[in-house]
């Protein structure tokens, strides 16, 4: 995602745009039944970054799929001006919660704003941006957010019919693994299947992010096949990233276009 910082939008030539991601990530992926905390979220880069700063007002949907079904968090989370996630992790499985945003919006002179479709992937509305002969014009963009997080309560099932990590979740834009992470050695591979309304999203670019302790963090690019599909290995402990971001014509008159960001966080170790 983009950024322009608020001090710099009256200077157009000085304008800095900077990349963002946005994850949840809880403060252990790994937990007791029973555990209790707040969720976070964050935003930044290089799967780093700082505490969301957005309000309540901005989320629209928060749920937790436990293995014996689903809670909807989003009233008790939003009751205040301040989001405050916290979540129960009573019965031992894997859970799964899901973070949702309306749209924000933002403008970017017609360099950056080309620059960041490129960088992200989005060459299919350059080319729009081509054919309407547009590519001299800024860019004005609504962009909301998904986000899901895997947490393991106890140690992973060896037979999981539950699969709360794979249940659908109605989100815009959604990264739904194939398989249970947590039950995966070093070395095992794991599908992502992109779901675009629910639909598959083919030659979409996906971004993997794993930041181990005391190393740098290693990212891949893959791109989605006929079927919305990447696969990838999980080659050593650690934390887990995956993103992605679509974009499409907007329908509302404040934006020319809208993006959708989505993200996906899960831990990996070895049992």
């Amino acid at each position: 995602m983009r950024k322009i910082y608020p001090s710099l939008l009256l200077l157009a030539a000085s304008s800095v745009a900077v990349a963002h991601e946005f994850w949840l990530l809880p403060p252990q992926f790994f937990v007791a039944p029973g555990t209790t905390f707040n969720l976070r979220v964050f935003v930044g880069e290089n799967f780093a970054g700082e505490r969301w700063a957005g309000k309540s007002r901005r989320v629209t949907g928060l749920a937790h799929y436990a293995p014996a079904g689903p809670e909807d968090l989003l009233a008790p989370a939003t009751a205040a001006d301040t989001l405050h996630p916290n979540v129960t992790f009573a019965q031992p499985g894997t859970h799964m919660v899901v973070l949702s945003t309306n749209n924000a919006f933002l403008t970017l002179e017609a360099a950056k704003f080309n620059a960041y479709l490129k960088e992200d992937g989005l060459d299919y509305i350059l080319l729009q941006r081509q054919q309407g002969n547009s590519l001299s014009k800024p860019g004005r963009e609504a962009y909301r957010r998904c986000a899901k997080t895997l947490v393991q309560v106890g140690s992973p099932a060896t037979t999981d019919t539950a699969r709360a990590w794979s249940r659908p979740t109605g989100l815009a834009l959604d990264l739904v693994p194939e398989q249970n992470p947590y039950a995966l050695r070093v070395g095992g591979s794991l599908t992502i299947r992109v779901l675009a309304d629910g639909l598959p999203r083919p030659g979409q670019l996906v971004q993997v992010w794993q930041r181990t302790a005391g190393k740098p963090v290693q990212i891949i690019k893959l791109y989605s096949n006929q079927n919305g599909r990447v696969l990838f290995r999980l080659t050593s402990p650690g934390q887990y990233m995956v993103s992605t971001v679509r974009m499409v014509p907007a329908t509302l008159p404040e934006a020319d276009w809208q993006s959708t960001w989505s993200t996906l966080t899960f831990g990996f170790k070895e049992f």
